[in-house]
């Protein structure tokens, strides 16, 4: 018999004590817009009781979703209002030993020309545009660095198209009409009231909506929050005119209407039903020359963000629910 294999006793360092520490959640976002000479400039925040130069980023409150929770921070921390772009990379470090992880999104200011109101305070007593150069420089953590490297690496402006699938709208076994007029329930009702704050964070997207009244139940929130209106698309409509009938829908038809959309290059929010999603998805990781998933559906209430750069190039992907 060989010698017995020896392990260390102890954890790697960036490992918690006994292999896994619930981490802190947190989100940030690299706020960019054109500084002239073809180099973007970004904010940095100073923090007098640690006096430092970081990104703006901060903890999410208990039950808050990451998207809203990301926002909220950047906004507090600059006071300027984040339109998300393309995800990129977290970051994750000990905190006084503790597991962090920092969610972070490219994002562009929703101000015109990212003017900076700010009233300094104890948290945040500088908040700068500085040269891309000059940030990397300034920057005091390697942390930070690199989220600005994966930034560097990618499209910085991009436009998001949103497909999510349908809110709750109960059973359809137990809808004896037809079922076109199915609405939301309950949970989709409250579900649908969360949403336009969601759906803000990715600036004011335009809605194409499946004709069913579940789709555009879940959307119509939105819709007069943002004045957005709500067009129907017959394409990513799915049909059945009641109980036990199989569902009718035409793949080629809404593929080529979800693609047309993808060419436009506008913010788009896609509300869909469970049977086309993945044909949308596939199609559209097909059409921008990325590797498909196995896991493209989507639960009610949930969505993808599918995000791309000029020239029809995909510059991320991402998967949230409603409830986060």
């Amino acid at each position: 018999m060989g010698e017995p294999r020896v392990t260390s006793a102890f954890p790697p360092r960036d490992t918690a004590v006994g292999g896994y520490l619930e981490p802190i959640r947190a989100g940030g976002a690299v706020l960019w817009r054109d500084g002239g000479g073809g180099e973007p400039e970004i904010v940095l925040i100073r923090r007098p009781d640690r006096d430092d130069w970081t990104l703006p980023k901060g903890k999410l409150k208990n039950g808050e979703h990451l998207i809203t929770g990301a926002v909220r921070e950047v906004r507090e921390e600059t006071g300027l209002t984040p339109v998300l772009g393309r995800r990129l990379p977290p970051q994750r470090y000990l905190k006084d030993g503790w597991p962090k992880q920092v969610e972070w999104w490219a994002a562009t200011p929703a101000e015109p020309g990212g003017a900076i109101d700010y009233v300094p305070n104890e948290e945040v007593d500088a908040v700068e545009w500085v040269p891309m150069k000059d940030a990397l420089a300034r920057l005091t953590y390697e942390h930070d660095v690199h989220v600005l490297d994966n930034f560097r690496a990618g499209p910085a402006e991009t436009f998001p198209v949103i497909v999510l699938r349908h809110l709750s709208a109960g059973e359809k076994r137990a809808w004896r009409d037809n079922d076109l007029l199915r609405p939301l329930d309950e949970a989709g009702r409250t579900d649908a009231l969360a949403l336009p704050r969601v759906l803000a964070s990715y600036g004011r997207p335009r809605v194409v909506s499946s004709a069913a009244a579940r789709c555009t139940e879940s959307l119509l929130p939105y819709s007069v929050e943002s004045d957005v209106p709500v067009r129907t698309e017959r394409a990513f409509t799915v049909r059945g005119t009641g109980r036990g009938e199989s569902p009718e829908f035409d793949v080629e038809a809404a593929r080529e209407a979800f693609e047309g959309i993808l060419s436009e290059g506008r913010p788009t929010v896609v509300c869909t039903h469970g049977e086309l999603v993945p044909h949308l998805m596939r199609g559209a990781l097909d059409r921008l020359d990325a590797p498909v998933s196995q896991q493209l559906g989507l639960r009610k209430g949930s969505f993808w963000v599918v995000h791309v750069a000029a020239g029809g190039v995909l510059a991320g992907v991402e998967r949230h629910a409603i409830r986060g």
